[in-house]
């Protein structure tokens, strides 16, 4: 328990308080009590294994149950991801459960116009049935290609089924073309593999781990943070790039505050030293790469004193870092990140780091990442889909981009716009929405709004009323995932497991779990073939069984793991690539063949005039985004976000700490008012804030008007022409002083 608690505070001591409140522990967490705490107030009568969802990461959870009530979530020390640690968000997923606004009866709008909040409550087979006959006119009238799919969650995937067997592929997520999308694209350039998620990155065992915008500690990914903290205390070294002096920078050897948008000059004066100076892995790249030669032309005169002109770096911190990362290797890591959006040429820049990781021969080494291994699980058998599901011309993800490997959520947005983009004839008519509050979710709002409008049927399938669910014709409130049996996760990691999301408590007011919204849509859709369970208990059971699986055995632990095999080379792996050339490819010939860059450019990007500044956005520690700013738990201890702004630049402008503020951007959008943090430990040429706040739903009566949306100000984007990613760094700001009386009217000016 000690050891848990340290690391914990080494890391960030705000999760500490999350966690406290979280698990019913507050008084004596506070004390920091040596010895373990007993806690037969919250301790269940029941405890019951499942996985979280308050983030994508699926940790394993025991919850604890008493009197028919989850009184405390902890961590699965069988689970492998969670090791018997949950972050503060984990803990504090009884928030959700018993959220008092959460969505209690199927709605249909009534003739009112979107948005306009007019609902009247129905019963399930009501809502049903009018879904069903919308979704069938539609497929008759333009073709099932014209629904499409927003999904972000692991019930999602029942979802997904129902629109295949529809016959539509239209099936988006923002977290690809808002978030990963360039990260995936340029590993698997680079070594024809992705990182997968949860990432396959082994920072425990790392001796140098140099982060570039990302923000461990404060991004509360679980095993990653566990990692991070067995690294530290083993000794390893870290780098931070990042303009904003983050609590990873607090730990770092270096930390190089870098001028936004310049990352890649780094990146390249990085690979210059390493190949001028003879300090990358000659073996391990003569042996697994091609591209050598052609990539020490392409950065001959990417000098340390060039990046300097760009990056504001000097060119001896530049040289002694580059050193300083190539002196750790093989078990020196350049963590990828997760939100690689900036710029919109994301894909060279995640190019440039794949390199580096390659001349540091950290791909399937020790410290670096390592390839994963997966366990088998039968399908459950049902029919083949009856057609091949289409994705529509409008919706671009290989012709126009030659890299997209999933369909792109705003290509989506354009080809429900009659004209926007494509070819004529039928735009996308329908919208199914699954837990992904898309008015946060995604830029330029006004385009959002524009392709809602001319939907004919939108529906939302979520757990709280999200800006989405206000502008739905019909919402299916979904249980949460305490609530429900979904699908088995046999997530790809270093030690092969299975985990099983098993119901903890029956559903709460008349929510339904996702199996059971798909399968009884599936039926009015002609499609009842496609959903042959008649509970999601007895889908994963059958499953288990097939595959030979002790089924009460991982009900009880919530988790099986299988025979390890070797990830890294040390334990016996033999390295193989799934690129073209069977190596890792340095020189893309597929980029130069698509017309592409196949070395990655610099590029250099619009920096702020006098007055403005970069409008930069990320994470707390205690929340997943927009998830979880309606958690009352979580909130006890980050209730509100604030701009963070460096202490010279307020000055300058005439502002102090504490002050109310409106950001203005470069398109005259302006922000809801927010509080001003005045900081040292941010660059003066940008701002930050805290991203999933300002919501506007009032059925969010906990989270509505606290603080400001910064996606309400992304009204513009550079598109990635690699992959069709959306770089969304690409916004300035200037700060207007506010007064707090005119609150009100700012939102709603805001939100129109």
């Amino acid at each position: 328990m000690t050891a848990t608690r340290r690391e914990f505070i080494q890391i960030g001591g705000a999760g500490l308080g999350a966690a406290a409140l979280g698990s019913g522990l507050t008084t004596k967490w506070w004390g920091l009590d040596p010895d373990v705490v007993h806690d037969p107030g919250t301790d269940g009568d029941q405890v019951v294994p499942t996985f979280c969802e308050l983030c994508f990461w699926k940790c394993g959870v025991l919850a604890h149950v008493k009197d028919g009530k989850v009184t405390k979530l902890v961590g699965n020390p069988e689970h492998p991801l969670s090791r018997g640690k949950l972050c503060p968000r984990g803990t504090g997923g009884t928030g959700l459960l018993y959220d008092p606004d959460r969505l209690k009866k199927p709605l249909l709008r009534r003739t009112g116009a979107r948005g306009t909040q007019d609902f009247e409550e129905v019963s399930w087979g009501k809502a049903l049935d009018f879904t069903a006959e919308k979704l069938l006119k539609i497929k008759a009238e333009c073709g099932p290609d014209k629904v499409a799919l927003f999904s972000h969650g692991f019930g999602g995937s029942f979802f997904k089924h129902l629109l295949f067997a529809y016959g539509s592929a239209n099936v988006t997520a923002p977290s690809y073309g808002q978030c990963r999308g360039p990260r995936e694209v340029g590993f698997n350039l680079t070594y024809g593999a992705s990182l997968g998620s949860p990432e396959v990155l082994d920072i425990a065992n790392s001796r140098v781990l140099t982060l570039i915008g990302s923000h461990l500690g404060e991004n509360m990914h679980n095993t990653q943070v566990q990692d991070f903290a067995q690294m530290i205390a083993k000794g390893g070294q870290l780098v931070v790039v990042d303009p904003r002096f983050s609590t990873a920078a607090g730990k770092a050897r270096y930390w190089l505050p870098i001028k936004p948008g310049t990352d890649m000059a780094l990146l390249l004066a990085w690979i210059h030293v390493i190949l001028d100076e003879g300090l990358w892995d000659r073996d391990y790249v003569a042996e697994n790469a091609v591209g050598l030669d052609e990539l020490r032309a392409h950065v001959a005169d990417k000098t340390p004193e060039w990046a300097f002109t760009e990056t504001t770096i000097p060119a001896a911190t530049i040289a002694e870092t580059a050193r300083f990362i190539a002196g750790a290797r093989p078990a020196s890591l350049i963590h990828p990140g997760r939100h690689v959006t900036w710029y919109g040429d994301d894909v060279q820049r995640s190019r440039a780091i794949a390199i580096l990781n390659a001349l540091l021969g950290s791909w399937g080494r020790r410290g670096g990442i390592f390839v994963p291994t997966q366990m088998p699980v039968p399908k459950y058998p049902v029919p083949e889909y009856a057609e091949k599901p289409k994705a529509t011309q409008d919706a671009p993800t290989g012709t126009v981009y030659p890299f997209a490997e999933e369909v792109l959520s705003h290509g989506v947005c354009d080809a429900t716009v009659p004209g926007r983009i494509g070819s004529p004839g039928c735009p996308v008519k329908a919208w199914i929405v699954y837990g992904s509050n898309l008015l946060q979710a995604l830029p330029q709002r006004k385009n959002v709004l524009e392709a809602i409008q001319n939907l004919a049927l939108l529906v939302a399938v979520d757990v709280l009323p999200a800006e989405i669910v206000g502008y739905a014709d019909v919402v299916l409130p979904e249980a949460t995932y305490l609530e429900r049996w979904d699908d088995i996760a046999p997530v790809p990691w270093s030690e092969p497991f299975l985990a099983v999301r098993q119901q903890v408590v029956p559903p709460m007011y008349e929510s339904k779990p996702g199996w059971w919204i798909a399968k009884e849509l599936g039926k009015r859709l002609g499609l009842a073939e496609y959903f042959p369970w008649e509970s999601g208990e007895q889908l994963v059971t059958e499953r288990l069984k097939k595959g030979g699986y002790d089924v009460e055995a991982i009900r009880k632990k919530g988790v099986v793991k299988g025979t390890p095999v070797p990830v890294r080379t040390e334990e016996g792996l033999q390295l193989a690539f799934g690129t073209p050339s069977k190596k890792i490819e340095l020189y893309s010939k597929q980029m130069a063949d698509a017309g592409l860059p196949p070395l990655p450019p610099f590029t250099r990007h619009e920096q702020p005039a006098d007055g403005q500044f970069r409008l930069l956005f990320g994470r707390s520690p205690v929340h997943t985004f927009g998830r979880t700013t309606n958690n009352r738990f979580l909130s006890e201890v980050y209730s509100e976000n604030e701009v963070w702004l460096n202490a010279k630049a307020a000055r300058e402008q005439g502002l102090a700490h504490g002050d109310v503020v409106t950001l203005v951007n470069q398109d005259g959008v302006r922000s809801q008012p927010v509080k001003l943090k005045v900081t040292q430990r941010i660059r003066p040429d940008c701002v930050f804030v805290v991203h999933g706040y300002g919501h506007t739903n009032p059925g969010l009566k906990f989270a509505a008007n606290r603080g400001m949306d910064d996606q309400t100000l992304v009204t513009r984007i550079a598109v990635d022409p690699v992959a069709g990613t959306t770089g969304m760094s690409v916004n300035f700001v200037v700060i207007e002083k506010t007064e707090k009386a005119a609150d009100a009217s700012v939102a709603a000016k805001a939100e129109a």
